[in-house]
């Protein structure tokens, strides 16, 4: 059985995987959805998402932003990335498990895609991408 975990956000991929405060967890079986379910991150942030994961079973994340930190976090837990996606979750999972779902390999935070209109930088302390700069490009 496989499980895959998507940001949720309102029947959409939540664009911001560290910020994120619920996920919908996908069990797969025969290449189908047999259940799913929302999860609630219950405040977790960033780093702490990889270990909830972990707890979850989930071996796949699809999400949109991801920062360098999150990404780190998520491969030590053997976790499989699919970033860069945005969308309905239903849709990207079933693409994912039919073996056509865009992706970006490469994701960073960039918050290009976002709709809140703030024209920030990346790397901005207020944004969670580490405050370093967090692997944004």
């Amino acid at each position: 059985m496989m499980k895959i975990a998507v940001t949720y956000e309102n029947g959409n991929i939540f664009q911001h995987f560290g910020r994120t405060e619920q996920f919908k967890v996908y069990d797969i079986e025969d290449g189908k959805v047999t259940d799913a379910q929302v999860m609630d991150t219950n405040g977790n942030g960033h780093g702490a998402l990889a270990g909830l994961l972990s707890a979850w079973n989930v071996d796949t994340l699809i999400c949109g932003g991801i920062g360098a930190g999150a990404q780190n976090a998520l491969a030590q837990a053997g976790i499989r990335l699919y970033g860069g996606v945005s969308g309905n979750t239903d849709e990207a999972v079933n693409a994912l498990l039919a073996g056509n779902l865009a992706f970006n390999p490469d994701v960073h935070c960039d918050h290009h895609g976002h709709h809140h209109g703030e024209g920030h930088q990346c790397g901005a302390d207020n944004h969670g991408c580490g405050g370093n700069g967090g692997g944004c490009k």
